[in-house]
């Protein structure tokens, strides 16, 4: 299988470098996970993440002069936004009650004035207390 930018291959971790880790890609291939790329957190300590012999799935990030850059947090990334879903909403739900805008209006108002009143009445109530 070529090895193109952007593709999610299987490796083998071969090495661990204060720097990052060198993953085995097979067919003789080996390519760099750099430490910002190890997880979604900051990775102060690689092999707090990894060691040798570790099975990882990775990104392939960019191919240049022989090199291959590749990030496990990219992987993580792509199954994080495939498991969050959005936020369900019935949009073609009726509304239990059908008020005209200017109805909506006062009770926006209504309960507005009355939120108002009661910090008022929390502010006043700070100033009578004796400390």
């Amino acid at each position: 299988m070529p090895l193109e930018v952007g593709t999610i291959v299987e490796g083998k971790v071969k090495s661990i470098a204060p720097f990052g880790a060198f993953v085995d890609l097979g067919q003789g291939t080996t390519g760099l996970v750099h430490i910002s790329e190890v997880s979604l957190d900051y990775v102060q300590n690689i092999n707090e993440y990894l060691k040798a012999g570790d099975t990882v799935r990775v990104k392939i990030v960019s191919l240049e002069k022989g090199k291959i850059n590749l990030s496990i947090k990219k992987v993580l990334e792509e199954e994080r936004k495939k498991t969050s879903r959005p936020i369900d909403i019935d949009w073609s739900r009726q509304q239990a009650t059908k008020l005209s805008f200017e109805d909506m209006l006062s009770k926006f108002k209504q309960e507005s004035d009355e939120k108002i009143q009661c910090l008022k009445n929390n502010k006043e109530s700070r100033k009578t207390r004796n400390y």
